[in-house]
């Protein structure tokens, strides 16, 4: 079950992170990773539950472990939140990540930006730089998000060959996506008001 790791680890921190995101569940948070961890190993058909999850989420890239990871450890009180600042720079940067693969993805574009994943050193090259830039930035999220899933890549600890598997997946693009909308709805509905009292 070793070449499983990948979808238990999901299915531990996707469920961790739907219930602990209701609050009658924080009394008895901590005991709830044990508990999934446990439910993703029940066999089901000669495999595990976990193996179920996976034929819907596919593997999830490393960046997407580690903010599950986060906002795990966000749930149980170990991390404070991220600072506005914080939060939109990562936000961003897996936005412009989504814009470069999916729409290529998707046949809007000719170019194929998924074949630099298979040749990646410009790729790596630019994604330290980035890293560096949220280095100084102290985005320790963002930082640990691009570092670790390079690292994973160096190790091949996922089946695939691809880089982009390792930086980006469609639950992140996503989640991203629609947190990025949120955000600049929000923004607009605060600056709309202030530009009007400055007209008056």
């Amino acid at each position: 079950m070793l070449f499983l790791w990948q979808a238990h680890l999901s299915f531990i921190l996707l469920g961790f992170v739907l219930l602990g995101s209701f609050q009658f569940t924080q009394r008895w948070r901590p005991w709830l990773l044990p508990a999934l961890a446990l439910v993703s190993f029940i066999p089901l058909g000669g495999l595990p539950l976990a193996a179920y999850v996976r034929s819907f989420t596919d593997d999830l890239a490393i960046t997407t472990l580690v903010f599950l990871g986060w906002a795990a450890l966000l749930r149980l009180g170990v991390v404070p939140h991220l600072n506005p600042l914080t939060r939109v720079q990562v936000l961003g940067l897996f936005v412009v990540l989504t814009a470069l693969l999916y729409p290529a993805t998707m046949g809007l574009t000719y170019v194929d930006p998924y074949r630099w994943g298979f040749n990646p050193r410009p790729m790596i090259v630019v994604v330290g730089l980035a890293t560096l830039a949220l280095l100084w930035l102290r985005n320790s999220l963002g930082v640990a998000m691009l570092s670790l899933a390079t690292l994973a890549f160096a190790l091949r600890l996922k089946p695939s060959e691809n880089y982009w598997d390792y930086l980006i997946d469609p639950l992140l693009a996503g989640y991203c996506l629609i947190a990025g909308f949120g955000l600049c709805i929000k923004a607009a509905w605060h600056f709309l008001p202030s530009q009007r009292t400055t007209q008056r």
